[in-house]
């Protein structure tokens, strides 16, 4: 009997271990119970680049709808850097082109106490980045959800890179480029902007289900 209740608690204390070994959080930054999986390290890296450059004008395109109970999905990215730009003196613009996803992520927002370090914009990106009239530190891409419909994916690479050539007037030496769900079938939504950037002066310094880039003459 004492071995089969020592095996059980051998299994019970591997199936945590295993838990906690995939749970990926970016404490002390935030609370440990956020899971934010494979974003975590690069939301880590970009937030290090963002001290390092000193970044003040971060601005995403789909905007954090779940709020914080989406890290572990869809990262929660509002959330993140607004709460790096309180910290940091900086501000987040957020765009989204779904009134619902507007106000469930500024309901986040207000909790988590950044109305004065976000705004969320509800208009068509493309629209939005187009009349953005300050220079962009930050700029995270991820918007026009994927799927496995080859027309939706077509239509959701295109867009991204719509919205880079909209805002690309407005980065400058410094600027930094994050785009989202890029390890996905077919290339994910950075597919199209990747090349475009790569052609035309920029480098990935990560590259994994989020892609990183700066400028090729920046010195990390």
């Amino acid at each position: 009997m004492n071995i089969i209740l020592i095996i059980l608690a051998l299994g019970v204390v591997g199936f945590f271990a295993g838990k906690l070994y995939k749970h990926k959080s970016l404490y002390p930054f935030m609370s440990f119970k956020y899971d934010f999986r494979k974003r975590r390290d690069t939301f880590r890296q970009t937030m290090d680049l963002l001290q390092r450059t000193q970044a003040k004008i971060i601005v995403e395109t789909g905007t954090s709808r779940e709020g914080l109970k989406g890290a572990k999905s869809n990262g929660a990215a509002t959330i993140v850097f607004g709460k790096w730009a309180k910290e940091n003196g900086a501000f987040v613009h957020s765009v989204d082109i779904s009134e619902a996803s507007v106000a469930r992520a500024q309901e986040e927002v207000s909790r988590q106490h950044l109305d004065d370090f976000v705004q969320l914009h509800l208009s068509d990106s493309l629209v939005f980045l187009e009349n953005f009239d300050a220079a962009v530190d930050l700029l995270y891409l991820d918007s026009y959800d994927y799927s496995n419909d080859l027309e939706v994916q077509r239509k959701s690479q295109e867009h991204h890179l719509s919205e880079f050539k909209n805002i690309e007037g407005k980065l400058h030496d410094k600027s930094i480029v994050l785009i989202d769900d890029c390890d996905l079938p077919n290339g994910g939504k950075g597919k199209l902007v990747i090349d475009y950037m790569q052609k035309n002066g920029w480098k990935i310094i990560t590259k994994a289900y989020q892609v990183l880039l700066v400028r090729e003459d920046m010195v990390l």
